[in-house]
C-alpha cells in the first residue's frame, strides 16, 4: 500500500458512495510529477537555473537555429502570462543566458535569442534532467516502460479533447 491506497480507503470509509478510481490514479500521477520535478530542480540548479528558466532555454533551443523567438512565441508555447514571462526572462538576461533584441520584422517586437552561454548550459540541462529522470523509469521492465507511456498518451489525448 502506498500514501495514494491509503487516502482512498479513508474515503472509502468515510464516503464509500464516492467512485475513487480517477483520485487513485490522478494522485500517483500528482505525487510522481512532483516527486521526479523536484529531481528535476535539484540537478537544474547546479546549473544556476529553475525549472521554469530551464523551459525558457528548451523552448529557445528546440526552436533550432538561430535559436530565437518572439516573448509571445515564448508565452503561447509555455503556457505563461506576458508577466511571468518577462520575469523569467529579466533573469536569464541578467545571467547571460538569453539576450533581447529588436525584432528586424517588426520595429515594436523583440527577439529572444539563447546566448552561447545559454546554448551550453540547455545542452547540458536537457541531459541531466533526462538521466534524472531515467533514473526513475528505467526501475520499470522495458515492456512496462512501453505500455505506461501508449497508457498516459492515451489519458492525455482524452483529457485534451
Amino acid at each position: 500500500m502506498d500514501d495514494v491506497d491509503r487516502i482512498v480507503a479513508q474515503w472509502g470509509r468515510e464516503r464509500p458512495e464516492l467512485q475513487t478510481d480517477a483520485m487513485a490514479v490522478f494522485g500517483r500521477i500528482y505525487r510522481l510529477a512532483r516527486v521526479v520535478g523536484d529531481r528535476q530542480e535539484q540537478v537544474y540548479s547546479g546549473l544556476g537555473i529553475n525549472r521554469g528558466e530551464f523551459d525558457v532555454l528548451a523552448t529557445l533551443r528546440r526552436a533550432g537555429e538561430p535559436f530565437q523567438l518572439s516573448p509571445k512565441a515564448l508565452s503561447a508555447s509555455l503556457m505563461l502570462t506576458t508577466g511571468g514571462m518577462t520575469g523569467r526572462l529579466d533573469r536569464l538576461e541578467r545571467a547571460g543566458l538569453v539576450a533581447r533584441s529588436p525584432d528586424p520584422a517588426d520595429r515594436r517586437g523583440l527577439v529572444i535569442t539563447l546566448t552561447g552561454r545559454g546554448r551550453e548550459v540547455i545542452d547540458e540541462a536537457v541531459v541531466i534532467g533526462l538521466d534524472a529522470q531515467r533514473e526513475v523509469l528505467e526501475r520499470l521492465p522495458e515492456a512496462s516502460r512501453k505500455r505506461l507511456s501508449a497508457l498516459l498518451r492515451d489519458l492525455l489525448a482524452a483529457a485534451e479533447a
